[in-house]
């Protein structure tokens, strides 16, 4: 499940990216960014359940938030390599 976010980010990046024109990498930028604020919505879920919860259960919440947003730190930082990239080509 882990690697779905992954694919359609990458995909949407791939669509964007080849659609050229000055405004590439602004579209990639934007596409990471509501693909990382999808991840950092899941993630604030994921800590609201562990507050509501106790021991390895709430640890277990807590951990896969951390990584929730840890991969949403990560697309970000692709779209805004993946941007540049764009304009780059665009130039």
């Amino acid at each position: 499940m882990k690697l779905v976010p992954k694919i359609i980010a990458l995909a949407g990046f791939a669509a964007l990216a080849a659609c050229g024109g000055n405004e590439a990498g602004d579209n990639v930028e934007a596409a990471a960014d509501n693909q990382a604020q999808m991840l950092e919505n899941q993630a604030s879920n994921l800590e609201q359940q562990a507050d509501e919860t106790t021991g390895n259960a709430a640890a277990t919440l807590e951990n896969q938030a951390a990584a929730l947003e840890n991969q949403a730190e990560a697309t970000r930082e692709a779209g805004e390599n993946q941007a540049e990239a764009a304009e780059e080509n665009t130039q």
